[in-house]
């Protein structure tokens, strides 16, 4: 299936690429307009960064190419320094130069004056940084610090390897403030490559999912969350529920009553709840139950499978019967 567009702004076209003597692009094709927040997801080794290097010129295509405002991005073979002046890449593995000063990193790097510079450097929130040196920084700090490197050098197309990796939950949520903030203001166009993605959900415009080289679905967050096109894909996003054909028939029934697709069928723990009459519910018995902050999720039994319920209410105790019914519209 191609995802691409006559006169997209980025366009991946027919990737191909191989390592070891195994083809981990293939025949990759999709396309973006200007101004998209795109995340990617995909299991470790389904070729993420390998894409995210390729899109950026660093890495040769063995078969394809990419085309920025229709022109094509060269490979490092093509030319004496890699990488092309228009897209920023920002690797999970950043490095800075030791013992500089914040200030002169920017400055070494910059492209922008100096009110254009200030901006960049207070939507990445790193202005009480810039007398300190590189040594002097945490990991939140660092990756923020190379994301506005980056920045300053006035990409419009900017590239972004795993950029939650090895942080905890406060500067993992800071970044997803500075990522924010970013898209509002500025016409940048983005992808964002996670491993989870769960972090994608709440950002970008647009989400595609790869497995082993290849885009298994594309398209809204909403759309992939709730009708993902198999287990794989719905893993990607969070916790969910499969009912498939080795299931029981009474559960098959039970579900099937509202929906009519083939199976498998995905159910989000959040399109469940618990009713206090037996009308258009089934019955079963809680088995375990776990605190996830602003809710619970609740194991229980039915018709032989256990599933999994969102409440925000506190659950029973292990062995209680209850009643359980899809949240319409499903």
């Amino acid at each position: 299936m191609l995802y691409f567009r006559a006169m997209s702004f980025l366009t991946i076209q027919h990737l191909d690429k191989i390592y070891k003597g195994e083809k981990i692009l293939d025949q990759l094709s999709f396309s973006i307009d200007q101004g998209l927040k795109l995340g990617i997801a995909g299991e470790t080794g389904a070729a993420k960064t390998t894409l995210l290097k390729i899109i950026a010129g660093l890495l040769q295509p063995d078969g394809g190419q990419v085309l920025l405002g229709g022109e094509r991005v060269k490979g490092p073979e093509d030319q004496l320094l890699p990488g092309h002046p228009a897209i920023g890449y920002v690797s999970q593995h950043f490095e800075l130069r030791n013992h500089y000063r914040v200030e002169e990193e920017l400055e070494m790097s910059s492209n922008l004056n100096m009110q254009e510079t200030a901006h960049i450097v207070s939507i990445c929130k790193v202005e009480h940084l810039l007398k300190r040196k590189t040594t002097e920084l945490s990991g939140g700090e660092r990756q923020r610090i190379v994301l506005a490197k980056t920045l300053v050098k006035k990409p419009s197309l900017l590239l972004l390897d795993e950029p939650f990796s090895n942080l905890d939950p406060f500067h993992k949520n800071q970044m997803k403030e500075v990522l924010r903030d970013l898209s509002a203001h500025f016409s940048l166009t983005i992808i964002l490559v996670s491993h989870d993605g769960s972090d994608l959900l709440s950002w970008a415009d647009d989400l595609l999912l790869l497995q082993k080289g290849k885009i298994i679905q594309r398209g809204s967050p909403t759309d992939l969350y709730y009708n993902p096109v198999n287990s794989y894909a719905a893993g990607l996003l969070g916790p969910y529920n499969c009912i498939d054909e080795a299931d029981s028939d009474l559960l098959k029934q039970f579900f099937n009553k509202h929906v009519s697709v083939q199976f498998p069928i995905i159910v989000r723990p959040a399109q469940l709840a618990f009713k206090s009459q037996e009308k258009d519910a089934v019955l079963g018995i809680v088995q375990h139950s776990f605190f996830m902050g602003g809710y619970w999720l609740v194991q229980v039994l039915v018709l032989g499978k256990v599933i999994c319920v969102q409440t925000a209410d506190m659950p029973r105790s292990p062995g209680t019967a209850v009643w359980v019914s899809l949240i319409e519209p499903f």
